[in-house]
């Protein structure tokens, strides 16, 4: 038997075994979703209507990078495979323009309609992205419910004005974050000059540790090492990143607050917002 024969069948016995898909009531709006991409499957988690979004992808359990872990759970999981994407009869799939290029490819030359996000990098791009996904899957009050939401609680944490103290987003190998990126808007609107930025670093640029040291910012924001560490991470370990966190305020972000363009960046701006406060009573700028 032909791998093309039992990969047929294959498709024939989950043909057989599901249920139909119901058209959906609300219009041309699709009515089976399936999600290859964390961030896609946050904008969707949270705008999908009851049943709309069947399957998200693996990446989605991982407590690391996704907030929405209990919701993840309620629906099926896909491994980003052109194959079984393909078995679950999707109406869409939502990808990142960033997702595998053959795997779109594969599923367009099958017939299935394919929506590319693009990654946010501003918090304008958030709320372009709100609309867009609630355009796809046709819910578009729900998007413009969540919008009001977050411009809202945004507002309301950009009220918060004051002196702006220095600080550096130290990533794995000494990657920083600058103007132009999300993680950098994220220190903007949270009340802090970007001190990688004035340095003349951009975004994407490794910021020697000699080079932070005398830089010498009031505070260095650091990502979640991932258990068991990489050499990559010892960098946020070293003891001139030590010296700062020693007797100053310090912040760890875990990336489920802003590896994705979704409302959740606004739980990492809080949190920087609050870190800011303290260093002021502190008497730092």
């Amino acid at each position: 038997m032909t791998l093309v024969t039992i990969l047929v069948l294959a498709m024939a016995r989950m043909a057989a075994a599901e249920p139909d898909v119901s058209p959906s009531p609300n219009g041309g709006a699709p009515a089976r979703v399936v999600s290859m991409n964390l961030c896609t499957d946050q904008l969707a988690m949270l705008l999908a209507g009851e049943g709309q979004l069947w399957s998200v992808s693996r990446i989605s359990l991982d407590p690391m990078v996704s907030p929405m872990v209990d919701e993840a759970k309620s629906h099926v999981i896909n491994h980003g495979r052109a194959e079984e994407i393909y078995l679950m009869r999707p109406d869409i799939v939502l990808a990142s323009t960033l997702s595998p290029r053959s795997t779109v490819l594969m599923l367009e030359r099958l017939g299935i309609e394919v929506a590319q996000f693009a990654p946010a990098s501003t918090l304008v791009d958030v709320r372009d992205r709100i609309l867009e996904m609630g355009r796809v899957l046709g819910r578009e009050a729900a998007a413009r419910a969540v919008l009001a939401r977050f411009d809202a609680r945004l507002e309301a944490l950009e009220a918060d004005q004051g002196p702006r103290p220095r600080a550096v987003i130290y990533h794995a190998n000494g990657y920083v974050s600058g103007r132009g990126s999300l993680a950098g808007d994220i220190l903007d609107r949270s009340g802090f000059v970007n001190a990688a930025h004035t340095k003349g670093y951009g975004s994407g640029q490794v910021m020697p540790l000699e080079v932070l040291a005398l830089t010498d910012p009031d505070l260095v924001v650091t990502a979640q090492t991932y258990p068991g560490g990489s050499r990559a991470e010892e960098v946020l370990s070293h003891p001139v990143v030590r010296a700062f966190r020693a007797g100053r305020d310090s912040a760890v972000i875990s990336d489920q607050s802003w590896v994705c363009g979704t409302p959740f960046v606004l739980d990492a701006i809080e949190q920087l917002a609050e870190v800011r406060r303290r260093i002021i009573a502190r008497g730092g700028e």
